[in-house]
């Protein structure tokens, strides 16, 4: 399939449109940022790790009945993807509290509450990303209560088909944010983006070492060897 023009380009990745009107190219980028963008570094070869973490697991996903927008990966940085329309939320699950999550009620990072929390947010760099709930997203014209019930749904399907995927990798999936779009060719809601280090918290389960994007936003180094470490892990566990 023939890479076309550039059509759209965030902070860390980048979206070309190609001959067929219902494919586009994703191309992960060596860029990383945090805190909407007030943090910013570039770490070389982290877009190509993203690129196989992320096509592991949507593949993984697709695979099990979620549907994606992932179809195959088509070079070291970039992966062919169904068109959709960005959805402006963000769906994110929690196993344990931490982060933001931890802050803002109060609690020790790290405690493991009996039941898995969902949370919404609207993905909106100026407004700092806020935490809202589904009457608010009806009300801005986002998406209908239907499509949030299936997103939410899906969401706590991925974490059921994850938690047990990393669980094998000797890795403990914290936390994840996970996006939805609109797929062009049938309007179906599915997930978009990608599912790495950079959208979820994961911690070694024998020494509880952060190896996702904590590692930059906490100033802890070792950025790309904790990213090469969680791929390593998933070829070894998808591949047996």
């Amino acid at each position: 399939m023939k890479k076309g023009e550039l059509i759209f380009e965030g902070n860390e990745k980048q979206v070309f449109a190609t001959d067929h009107p219902d494919r586009v190219i994703f191309r992960y980028k060596d860029v990383t940022v945090a805190y909407n963008n007030v943090k910013r570094a570039r770490f070389i070869g982290k877009g190509a790790l993203n690129n196989q973490i992320s096509s592991i697991l949507l593949g993984y996903l697709n695979r099990n009945g979620v549907e994606t927008h992932f179809i195959e990966r088509v070079g070291e940085q970039e992966q062919l993807c169904r068109k959709i329309e960005i959805i402006p939320l963000q769906v994110v699950v929690h196993n344990r509290i931490a982060g933001s999550l931890a802050y803002r009620l109060g609690v020790e990072e790290g405690y493991r509450h009996p039941n898995t929390i969902v949370d919404l947010r609207y993905n909106n760099d100026e407004l700092e990303d806020p935490f809202i709930n589904r009457d608010h997203a009806v009300a801005l014209g986002l998406a209908t209560y239907q499509e949030l019930d299936g997103m939410y749904n899906t969401a706590r399907k991925v974490n059921e088909l994850l938690v047990p995927l990393f669980h094998k990798a000797g890795i403990e999936l914290v936390d994840m944010k996970i996006e939805f779009g609109r797929a062009s060719d049938t309007g179906a809601v599915i997930i978009s983006d990608e599912i790495s280090p950079d959208t979820c918290r994961l911690w070694d389960e024998a020494t509880g070492e952060r190896l996702d994007k904590d590692r930059f936003r906490l100033d802890l180094s070792r950025v790309v060897e904790s990213y090469n470490i969680v791929l390593t892990r998933l070829k070894q566990v998808s591949e047996s």
